[in-house]
């Protein structure tokens, strides 16, 4: 399949894994310890409380948008669960599993228009809004790319304590 090499799949693609990259090299030498550590005390988000929180929510949505594009297109396919991996290798390879579970979507239906302009034929997902799948796969890198900056304030303030 050609498709990473041409048009706007390929660019989708290639950005969504320029984030997760970028997402892995800013992880990369956090230890075990600063993994699980509750760093922001402020938040009622459960899933920002700590670096371990936002990787298992980055890589658990991961797979929702996917699932959300697979349930739209008539697929009976049940959502991932969280998983609370206790090292950043294994941060590391989730993400990269949950990468090639998205790509494979464009294996799976190498058609698949990315564009819909009527509202009555976009993506519902779970948490009430509605996009086609350019629009989803653009909100993904950009999560991706909020959480890699979250993670960065959080070691700043980590070295500057």
């Amino acid at each position: 399949m050609n498709f990473r090499n041409n048009g706007a799949i390929g660019a989708l693609l290639d950005e969504y894994e320029k984030s997760l990259n970028e997402l892995i090299g800013t992880i990369s030498a956090i230890s075990e310890k600063e993994l699980v550590e509750i760093v922001d005390f402020e938040t009622d988000d459960e899933d920002c409380k700590s670096i371990q929180n936002i990787l298992t929510h980055v890589v658990q949505s991961g797979y929702t948008y996917i699932v959300e594009i697979r349930k739209w297109l008539g697929e009976n396919i049940e959502y991932r669960n969280k998983i609370k991996h206790q090292t950043v290798e294994e941060y590391k390879k989730a993400l990269k599993e949950m990468f090639v579970f998205s790509e494979q979507l464009f294996f799976d239906y190498p058609n698949l228009e990315l564009c819909e302009n009527d509202p009555k034929k976009k993506i519902k997902v779970r948490w009430g809004q509605s996009y086609d799948v350019e629009q989803l796969f653009e909100h993904a890198i950009v999560h991706v790319l909020r959480h890699r900056r979250q993670i960065e304030k959080f070691k700043e303030k980590k070295a500057s304590s």
